[in-house]
């Protein structure tokens, strides 16, 4: 058993971060925390460090009731989005902290620092300081320090989120890979989709201090619970269920609204069967797939996505006439705006 949380509520003052959540995270398994801006999700990753105190509810690290550990107690490594690496202390001196203070020997530290140097892939750097290093590199000293403890457990709260995209995408990599090395039961809290869906073998969805939905990656994107989080996740079109698109294929919804992905919106250049006339609006590029704004007969825009071989086989151009089609379409109940 790894991480349970049983109807856990947090608030501060008027305000309820969490509210009766309950969570079961496996040994060994990588998941994130992903939610928008004031979800909740950083104050759960809090409350199971044991920085924050619980109103109810309880939490438990490995089958034994952790509620009310203090930190220290709780065999946590934890990793800040701003690294928090002493300055004034070399790579190696950095990586040992929490070994010199648990008062290990010195041989011990020293094979361990060594061994986890080459795990971050910074083998060379131990003399050099934090401002002699780059974003990336201070990002793996600071998991390197926490994992320095062999906790049963690493949160890691928005650890990526200071860096640029490139060097970002690196390290939602490495991380993977660091990860499948060392199988500690790590929770990241995020708010990018894209780092979520790529890194973690299961993602906890957030939304105004409950859990929206469970599941693997492939789970949250092909079946979302909710229209919370299929807004959420990945790019969509929200339109009316009256809208001509629909009807036109008997798509009957008793919902007001549809969502549509934009993979899932069909364009011929020729009208075929039920096709919706529209009207392209515009052509974005990006790289391994086209982006083309579409506009309804009625003024409804459509966002579609082709790969590049479907665009130039259709070969599209700004104002041409084309017909649109929903492969794939879900309505929901009710629809949270984020």
């Amino acid at each position: 058993m790894g991480i349970v949380v049983e109807q856990v509520s947090k608030g501060f003052g008027d305000f309820q971060a969490v509210n009766d959540v309950s969570l079961e995270i496996k040994t060994g398994s990588l998941v994130a925390l992903l939610g928008p801006s004031g979800s909740g999700k950083s104050t759960l990753l809090r409350l199971i460090a044991g920085l924050e105190m619980p109103d109810s509810g309880r939490v438990l690290l490995t089958g034994r009731d952790a509620t009310y550990q203090s930190v220290q107690e709780r065999n946590i490594g934890f990793v800040f989005q701003h690294y928090a690496l002493f300055k004034h202390m070399t790579v190696r001196k950095n990586i040992a902290f929490g070994l010199e203070i648990q008062k290990y020997p010195k041989d011990k530290i020293k094979h361990r620092v060594d061994e986890l140097l080459e795990l971050v892939q910074l083998g060379g750097l131990g003399d050099r300081y934090p401002s002699q290093l780059s974003g990336g590199q201070r990002q793996r000293v600071a998991l390197a320090r926490a994992l320095a403890v062999e906790p049963k457990v690493l949160l890691l709260d928005e650890p990526f989120g200071a860096l640029d995209a490139r060097v970002r995408k690196d390290l939602r990599a490495w991380l993977r890979r660091l990860h499948d090395e060392v199988h500690v039961t790590t929770v990241f809290v995020t708010h990018d989709q894209e780092e979520a869906m790529e890194v973690a073998d299961e993602i906890v969805v957030m939304n105004n201090g409950k859990i929206e939905q469970v599941g693997t990656p492939a789970q949250i994107y092909d079946n979302p619970a909710s229209a919370f989080v299929m807004s959420f996740i990945g790019p969509v079109n929200v339109l009316p269920s009256t809208s001509r698109i629909f009807e036109a294929n008997g798509f009957d919804s008793p919902h007001p609204e549809v969502f549509l992905r934009p993979q899932d919106v069909l364009i011929e250049v020729q009208q075929n069967g039920n096709a919706t006339p529209a009207r392209v609006s515009r052509i974005i590029h990006l790289g391994w797939e086209i982006q083309a704004e579409l506009t309804l007969d009625d003024g409804q825009v459509v966002t579609a996505h082709l790969t590049r071989e479907r665009f130039d086989e259709l070969n599209l151009s700004p104002s041409q006439r084309v017909y649109v089609k929903p492969k794939e379409a879900k309505a929901f109940p009710l629809y949270y705006s984020i």
